[in-house]
């Protein structure tokens, strides 16, 4: 059956690895930075994703997260173990503001971005990653039990440890903008990306069924509400 996977991978999608939405997500980030910039990782966690380190990078880079292995995030100048509602650094200290996959799970998103536009320099930017609600995956897991979220994500690789509750309610492209305007930010650019089906690559039957759903979303801007991934970069 990998046999099959392996085709298909090159056949369908030659130059994806494993975390292709990463892969697009540090370009995005790594377009807005300069080395005498000041960054906080929102949600940084415990530094399982390597595409987010950049560290060496820029002058500095912070780190929020609830996940107490923050303080030894390996890709951290500093790690601070607190809510994302609470950011603990003065107004004005950053330039530059990331999280990864981090929007769904926020059970107050509005109060999370009045906080990541405080602590923004002016003209600084909150660039973010986050599944889009519409897409089937998110569709499922919010029709699924949280013990469902751990079984499947342990089949693809990821410990119970790093599977957290989702909630997502900043997650389509209207919510993003809505809040951003609500907080003050300046200009908002949301991007819907879909790629290879990571989530149906356990089988070929089912590869082929996402590889179909990829094609159908990717052919027509009518249907870009249900691509995978929402990109989006909020200007303050």
């Amino acid at each position: 059956m990998s046999t099959l996977i392996d085709y298909w991978d090159k056949k369908f999608y030659p130059g994806y690895a494993k975390n292709w939405d990463d892969d697009f997500f540090r370009k995005k980030i790594l377009e807005n930075v300069s080395p005498d910039m000041h960054m906080l990782d929102l949600g940084a966690g415990a530094g399982i994703v390597e595409q987010m380190n950049f560290k060496g990078v820029v002058a500095r880079v912070c780190g929020v997260d609830l996940d107490p292995r923050v303080k030894n995030n390996p890709y951290l100048d500093e790690g601070r173990m607190t809510d994302a509602a609470n950011i603990p650094w003065p107004e004005n200290s950053f330039d530059l503001v990331f999280s990864d996959n981090v929007l769904e799970h926020l059970a107050d998103p509005s109060e999370v971005f009045k906080e990541v536009i405080r602590v923004l320099k002016p003209d600084g930017v909150f660039l973010f990653k986050t599944p889009n609600k519409f897409h089937y995956m998110p569709t499922i897991a919010r029709m699924t039990p949280h013990w469902f979220h751990q079984f499947f994500n342990k089949l693809r690789g990821r410990a119970e440890i790093d599977t957290f509750h989702t909630l997502y309610r900043a997650n389509t492209k209207k919510e993003v903008i809505k809040l951003a305007q609500q907080v003050g930010f300046r200009s908002t650019n949301v991007l819907r990306v879909e790629g290879r089906p990571e989530y149906l690559r356990m089988s070929i039957l089912t590869y082929v069924f996402g590889t179909i759903y990829e094609r159908l979303v990717n052919s027509t801007e009518l249907l870009s509400p249900f691509r995978v991934v929402l990109i989006g970069q909020l200007k303050k």
